[in-house]
C-alpha cells in the first residue's frame, strides 16, 4: 500500500537527492543478421537495430513525464558481435563497429553496448577478428562500448587473451591520442561478467536472454547519502548496524520506483521486462557520491583502514534492501566506485589518501573492480594485463564480478589532471606502486586454473 509518507519520501528524493533512473537499456539480439556477405552484414545490423529501437526514446521521455522521474541515459546492449564476425575480416569487423553507431545517433541514444567477445576459455577467428578491430574501430565511432569476459569462476583465467586484450588497450589509447585516450574509456574486461546488466560500458545482451528485452539500472547515491545524514543529525551515535538498516529501507523504495519505470517502457515497446539493476552508480556532481557516502558514514579520509568494510557495508545493504523489494534484480546491483565518474573518490586519489592497491583491496568488495583508473602515457601491455590479471583473480575466487576498465592517456605522468568533461569525469593520473617486475610471469601465457571451488556439481 502507497501511503501520503511514501510518495512525499520519493518527491524529496527527485528534487532533493539527485535521484533518478540512470539507465534504461534495450537488449536487442542480432544473431539473425548473420551473414557471410561482408556488404550485407553492417547493412543488416543497422536495420536491425533502426526497426527494434526506433521508439525507445520517445516512450522514455513519455514515461518520465508520467511519472516526473528523471531518465538519464537511453542505451542499447546488443549481443556480441564476435558471433557475426566468424569468417569475417578487420575491416569488416569496423564496418560493423560504424553500423552500430550510426544506427546509435539515428535512433538518439547515447551509448551502445555489445561490441564484445566472452572469451574466457578460448578464442574464435571471430572473437580474434573483434579483439584485432578494436583500436580502429573505437577510433572512427563514437558511441559503441567494448567488453570481453576473460575468466569465470568455472572456467578460470584465458591469460593469452588477456595478453592480447591488454595490447589493443594500449593500441587504442594511441589510436585516440587526440582525445587523451579515451577510446579505453569505452573498454571493460570483466570477469564472471553479467549477461543483462544495463550500464556501460560494459552493457551486453547475453546468449541466454530474450530476443529483445529491456533491463533498468537505478542510481540513487544522493538519496542514500542523505538518508545516513538524516540519521546522523536526529541521532549522533548511530551504530553502523543501525546504518546499514537505513541503508536497506532506501534501496528498498528505490529499486521500486526504478521497476515501476522499467516495466512500463517495456511494456509501451511490447517487449519483456528483464532486470533492475540496482547498483548505486555515481556522477561527478557533487551530492551524487559514493565516495561522500562512505564519508557521511565516518570515512573522513577514503582510503584509511576501514574504507573496505565502509564498502562491504554500503553494497551488502544496498544488495538486501533491492532484492526485498523486486524478484527481479540482475545485473551488477550494489556499489561502483569508477574513480573518476566520482568527485569523492577522484578527490582522495588527488591528496594520494586512496592509492591503486587500496582501490584493488576495495574492488574485492564492490559490485565491479577498478573502474575508470587513469594511468600515465608510458604503461606497459604487461603492467595492464597483470592488473586484469589481479582482478580477475578476485572475482574467479571470490565468485563474483570483477572488472577493469583502465585508460592509459598518452605522454602523461603521475599526478597531472586529465578531464574528459560529461558523465566520464576528471581525475590525476595514477599508478601501481610497481610498474613493473611481473612481465616474465605474465608473458607465460596459457590458462590460470579454475579454483577448486568450481567443482560444485
Amino acid at each position: 500500500m502507497i501511503t501520503r509518507q511514501n510518495v512525499v519520501s520519493t518527491i524529496r528524493m527527485v528534487r532533493e537527492e539527485n535521484l533518478d533512473v540512470r539507465a534504461v537499456t534495450l537488449g536487442i539480439n542480432l544473431n539473425v543478421c548473420a551473414t557471410p556477405d561482408a556488404d550485407q552484414l553492417p547493412q543488416r545490423v543497422y536495420a536491425r537495430i533502426k526497426d527494434k529501437a526506433g521508439h525507445l526514446v520517445r516512450f522514455c521521455n513519455e514515461v518520465s513525464d508520467k511519472y516526473g522521474l528523471p531518465i538519464v541515459n537511453k542505451r542499447i546492449a546488443v549481443s556480441p558481435v564476435s558471433m557475426l564476425l566468424e569468417g569475417h575480416s578487420v575491416e569488416t569487423a569496423v564496418k560493423v563497429c560504424q553500423a552500430l553507431d550510426a544506427a546509435a545517433e539515428e535512433v538518439k541514444i547515447d551509448l551502445l553496448g555489445g561490441y564484445s567477445a566472452l572469451v574466457q576459455k578460448g578464442m574464435t577467428s571471430g572473437e580474434r577478428t573483434l579483439i584485432e578491430s578494436l583500436p580502429q574501430a573505437l577510433a572512427v565511432t563514437k558511441r559503441v562500448c567494448s567488453s570481453f569476459n576473460v575468466g569465470t569462476t568455472k572456467a578460470g583465467i584465458n591469460v593469452d587473451a588477456v595478453n592480447r586484450i591488454s595490447e589493443k588497450i594500449i593500441q587504442t589509447a594511441e589510436a585516440t591520442r587526440s582525445s587523451k585516450g579515451f577510446g579505453c574509456a569505452k573498454i571493460v574486461v570483466f570477469a564472471n561478467m553479467p549477461e543483462d546488466n544495463p550500464f556501460m560500458a560494459g552493457a551486453l545482451l547475453g546468449p541466454g536472454e530474450a530476443e529483445c528485452v529491456i533491463n533498468v539500472g537505478v542510481s540513487g547515491p544522493g538519496v542514500v547519502k542523505r538518508a545516513i545524514d538524516r540519521m546522523i543529525q536526529h541521532n549522533p551515535q548511530a551504530t553502523l548496524n543501525e546504518i546499514a538498516e537505513e541503508i536497506k529501507h532506501t534501496a528498498f523504495r528505490v529499486t521500486r520506483t526504478g521497476e515501476l519505470i522499467g516495466r512500463e517502457v517495456a511494456n509501451r515497446l511490447q517487449i519483456p521486462f528483464g532486470v533492475v539493476d540496482l547498483s548505486l552508480a555515481p556522477t561527478p556532481r557533487i551530492g551524487d557520491s559514493v565516495g561522500e557516502i562512505y564519508q557521511s558514514m565516518g570515512i573522513r579520509l577514503i582510503g584509511a583502514p576501514g574504507t573496505t568494510a565502509a564498502v562491504m557495508l554500503l553494497n551488502d545493504a544496498v544488495k538486501k534492501g533491492g532484492s526485498f523489494a523486486s524478484s527481479s534484480v540482475g545485473g551488477l546491483s550494489g556499489a561502483f566506485i569508477p574513480v573518476m565518474e566520482d568527485h569523492a573518490l577522484s578527490q582522495a586519489v588527488t591528496d594520494g589518501t586512496l592509492t591503486l592497491e587500496k582501490l584493488e583491496a576495495m574492488t574485492a568488495v564492490c559490485s565491479v573492480g577498478l573502474d575508470m583508473i587513469l594511468l600515465p602515457g608510458n604503461t606497459s601491455a604487461q603492467t595492464i594485463s597483470g592488473i586484469i590479471l589481479d582482478e580477475s583473480a578476485i572475482g574467479i575466487t571470490s565468485r563474483k564480478t570483477t572488472g577493469v576498465r583502465v585508460i592509459p592517456v598518452p605522454d602523461s605522468k603521475p599526478g597531472e589532471y586529465i578531464d574528459f568533461g560529461g558523465l566520464f569525469g576528471a581525475g590525476v593520473i595514477t599508478s601501481p606502486a610497481s610498474m613493473e617486475g611481473a612481465e616474465r610471469f605474465v608473458m607465460r601465457g596459457g590458462h590460470i586454473p579454475a579454483p577448486i571451488h568450481s567443482l560444485m556439481n
